[in-house]
């Protein structure tokens, strides 16, 4: 399949790509660089010195995923989520056979709904238990199809290809192409934008995080989560640690103590 036909297949029309402030920024200023060494090459390394400044702070947006600037992030729902005492609980880099049913489980037990970024791979080796988030009300969304952590240092077509490959092998299993994509680790090119506005998919990250891959202490990660916790938070956790298995629980009876609600993305945005 082309990446025309991939798109296309999506069922979302492509947004105008409009350039983040950062990104437009650097691009005047790469133009800027050409134009001044063309006219004078003997100043190269002052124009050398202020592409690796621009490319410095490019690269310290890339390693700060809850900002917007190198395109729109969904780091929180909208406001009318939020009056309607909403969250969204994402979970990242399943599914897994072992632990996403477990999860599955506890959700329904809730009554919550979650939003589930798949990696492509995984949901290939794993199709029937993709079509079981979809058949429990929660959603499946894009998080690439090897989850390469050299994601953020691809080029276009690569990037491309690792988008469309996942969509492709979501749609498939589950008939509904996904709307967002979540980078893996969280670390966005500034070229991702782009990308994602070609296949007209919404870029999410989280409001807070509780380190769940990293941390083995149950009661710290439910802190991270929980602390500050309202309406219109985004939370990420992950299906492919057992941690959470024991955190949900109580993040769970959290939501409900605050009396909040836990929706997949597709219905809150």
């Amino acid at each position: 399949m082309t990446p025309q036909s991939s798109i296309a297949a999506s069922g979302y029309r492509p947004r105008p790509w409009r350039p983040a402030p950062l990104v437009g920024a650097s691009l005047l200023v790469h133009a800027a660089c050409v134009a001044a060494f063309v006219a004078d090459p003997a100043g190269w390394p002052w124009l050398l010195a202020t592409l690796a400044a621009n490319h410095l702070l490019l690269t310290a947006a890339v390693f700060w995923p809850r900002a917007r600037l190198l395109g729109p992030n969904v780091n929180r729902l909208p406001d009318a989520a939020a009056r309607r005492r909403e969250v969204a609980l994402t979970f990242d880099d399943g599914p897994d056979p072992e632990i996403t049913p477990r999860i599955l489980e506890l959700l329904d037990r809730h009554h919550a709904k979650a939003s589930f970024f798949c990696v492509g791979q995984k949901a290939a080796a794993h199709p029937a238990i993709v079509r079981e988030i979809v058949r429990r009300g929660h959603s499946v969304e894009n998080h690439s199809y090897r989850h390469s952590y050299a994601f953020a240092c691809f080029g276009v077509a690569r990037m491309s290809r690792e988008i469309d490959l996942a969509q492709q092998v979501v749609s498939g299993i589950t008939g509904r192409a996904p709307s967002f994509f979540r980078a893996p680790a969280g670390f966005r090119s500034p070229l991702l934008d782009f990308v994602l506005a070609r296949r007209g998919l919404q870029y999410v990250s989280w409001t807070r995080r509780g380190f769940d891959t990293a941390r083995s202490d149950r009661g710290r990660v439910l802190a991270l989560l929980t602390r500050g916790l309202a309406a219109g938070d985004v939370l990420l956790l992950h299906d492919s640690s057992p941690v959470v298995l024991e955190v949900l629980p109580a993040l769970l009876d959290a939501l409900a103590a605050r009396g909040l609600n836990s929706v997949a993305l597709p219905s809150a945005l």
